[in-house]
């Protein structure tokens, strides 16, 4: 997305939507011309109809009276004045609720827009961003931001208008009547537009960061909140009660200043519009008494001084919300900003079903120097189960990573069927990878939903099928609703061996050429994890499968073997061929052998105690 300023993306904004915004400033004008000529109403009443001073209306509204009869037609008739104002405040009205639901269709649909360009862009941000984000930040940036902004368009924006407006109009109607009394009554104005100036510098600064210590606060709650099943396990409520009363805290005392701040500004402002007001009522009466101004006019110059001072002074509240739209815009556009996976108009979708090859890839990440993966050679045959054996951080997810293009090399080449991964579609790419994660992630949907989300058109025999080869239909079955059992948030009413084997449904659930197990099956026991790879080999002939594992009785049963350290494959081979090689996958074969062999005996002495 182009960048832009926040200022010019809120115009932008507004631009957009430039039919209601004109359609509520021309509401906001009529609104303000009836505020300005009720009071002008009155005094010509009290001056010239009950009193006899010389008219002041224009020859075009007197033309039509004097033919009616005059001041005695209307002193006789003063019902008609009464119907008169009460049909101007009618019309008030009715420009208020015009005003009122066309900023509201405006600055609602701009919400719309925002929320969903947010969610969109979202979509196509790579997955290194979305690994260092902070998700509860991101979800106050796609809704109290967004907030922000459509109630500043809904509400503030036609207050400046109505408050340059009736500043203009004010002046030059009291001008016209009387200057020194105008000046008198606006001594104090330039004072509070001072006060209101100084206000907004100082909240635009304080709402940054109360908006940044409420991005924490939510990112805070949200983690809790998703991993609470760790918190109950370790016993660790009260040291996330205290993360959570620093960030609270943190967040209460931003916002305090804050509040602090508008208690100065209205109380400030309350001192100074009181004071004015005063002031002009005490020269208007003054005046008065000395017969320089009549007494219409001392009710236009107090009316019209009480109608000024609340937009004069909240001009310091619009001032505020705009910086604090600033802010949010600016939140707002750092997503937008962020550079998405390029468009691939001219990428290839060549069948996936021929030999990967890794030809010397390398790859660190863009903020650490430190190689995950450093000179990585080896060939996956195409239609073979290949194992990785490798500790943690050696880079065995990485390399699953690069193959469904989800990071992208910083050194060497992979190919699929002799085609550069990199000129491969990612969506295609990845609708033909499928890729099994250790923590597989589960909606809070019923179980049918949660298989079934990887097929649109899915029928049950799909799903049943689908789940029968993950292992997961006897379990299934045996839940409360079956196939319409919620699983609950993250899928927490299930094991972790349930949730592999509904994630592993879901995958197999579309065809896939490629499918990778990363580690899925580490939660089910042996027994079921040999009845899954069973089913699979009958149902996956010519489909490449790639199985990341610890477990020696998962790998054994691989056509190729590697084993990974560090970044670098030290070993490969089959089952037998690392067996009778020093090395790690010796090693940890030994390891768990013996462990069996232990375990076996144990249960020998207590069948035969």
């Amino acid at each position: 997305m182009k960048k832009q300023k926040p200022v010019a993306a809120m115009w932008a904004l507004i631009r957009e939507n430039m039919g209601s915004f004109i359609g509520a400033m021309v509401s906001t004008v009529m609104i303000v011309i009836i505020g300005f000529i009720t009071p002008l109403m009155l005094a010509e009443i009290i001056d010239s109809v009950l009193g006899t001073a010389p008219s002041t209306l224009p020859s075009w509204i007197l033309a039509p009276i004097e033919a009616l009869g005059g001041r005695d037609f209307l002193v006789s008739n003063l019902w008609i004045v009464a119907v008169a104002l009460v049909a101007l405040n009618l019309i008030n009205g009715l420009f208020t609720y015009l005003k009122g639901r066309l900023t509201a269709v405006a600055s609602e649909n701009i919400a719309y827009k925002l929320r969903t360009s947010l969610y969109e862009h979202l979509q196509r941000l790579p997955f290194a961003y979305h690994v260092k984000a902070e998700t509860g930040d991101l979800i106050q940036r796609c809704t109290s931001d967004v907030d922000t902004i459509r109630r500043f368009l809904s509400v503030q924006v036609m207050q400046v208008v109505n408050t340059v407006l009736m500043v203009v109009i004010a002046l030059t109607i009291m001008l016209g009547r009387n200057v020194t009394l105008t000046v008198y009554s606006m001594i104090l104005v330039p004072l509070l537009f001072c006060f209101a100036m100084w206000f907004f510098r100082k909240v635009h600064k304080g709402f940054r960061f109360a908006d940044e210590a409420e991005g924490k606060m939510s990112a805070v709650l949200q983690e809790n909140l998703s991993g609470v099943r760790v918190v109950r396990a370790f016993g660790q409520q009260e040291r996330e009660v205290e993360k959570f009363e620093k960030v609270n805290h943190d967040y209460y005392t931003k916002s305090k200043h804050l509040n602090d701040l508008l208690a100065v500004y209205w109380s400030g402002g309350d001192m100074l519009s009181m004071t004015q007001s005063f002031i002009t009522l005490l020269v208007c009466i003054l005046f008065a008494c000395r017969g320089e101004i009549t007494v219409g006019t001392l009710v236009v110059f107090t009316n019209y001084v009480s109608q000024l001072l609340f937009p004069i002074r909240q001009l310091g509240r619009t001032l505020s919300d705009a910086g604090k739209s600033l802010v949010a815009m600016e939140r707002i556009q750092a997503i937008l900003h962020e550079e998405a996976e390029p468009e691939e108009p001219d990428a290839k979708k060549p069948p996936l079903n021929g030999d990967i090859v890794f030809n010397h890839v390398s790859f660190h990440y863009a903020d650490d120097d430190t190689p995950v993966l450093n000179d990585i050679t080896c060939t996956i045959p195409a239609g073979k189960t290949v194992a990785i054996l490798g500790g943690t951080g050696s880079g065995k997810s990485t390399m699953m990573y690069l193959l469904q293009r989800l990071y992208e090399p910083t050194g060497g080449e992979i190919t699929i069927g002799g085609v550069p991964l990199r000129e491969i579609d990612r969506e295609y790419l990845r609708s033909h990878v499928g890729l099994i994660l250790q923590e597989p992630f589960l909606y809070s949907k019923t179980i049918r939903d949660n298989v079934g989300i990887a097929l649109r058109d899915a029928s049950m025999d799909d799903i049943n099928g689908a789940a029968e080869i993950a292992s997961a239909r006897n379990f299934i079955e045996r839940a409360d609703k079956g196939y319409d059992t919620i699983v609950g948030e993250r899928g927490v009413t299930l094991s972790g061996g349930q949730k592999q084997r509904i994630a592993i449904a879901r995958t197999l659930l579309k065809e896939n050429d490629i499918l990778i197990f990363d580690d899925s099956l580490s939660a089910v026991d042996t027994e079921t994890d040999a009845q899954i790879r069973a089913a699979l080999q009958k149902r996956s002939s010519g489909m490449t499968t790639l199985i990341i594992s610890h477990r020696i009785t998962t790998l054994s049963q691989a056509d190729l073997i590697l084993v990974l350290e560090n970044g670098t494959i030290t070993q490969q081979g089959t089952h037998e061929e690392l067996c009778r090689k020093p090395g790690l996958y010796q090693r940890i074969n030994n390891i768990q052998n013996a462990l069996e062999e232990e375990l076996n005996q144990a249960k020998a002495e207590e069948v035969t105690a």
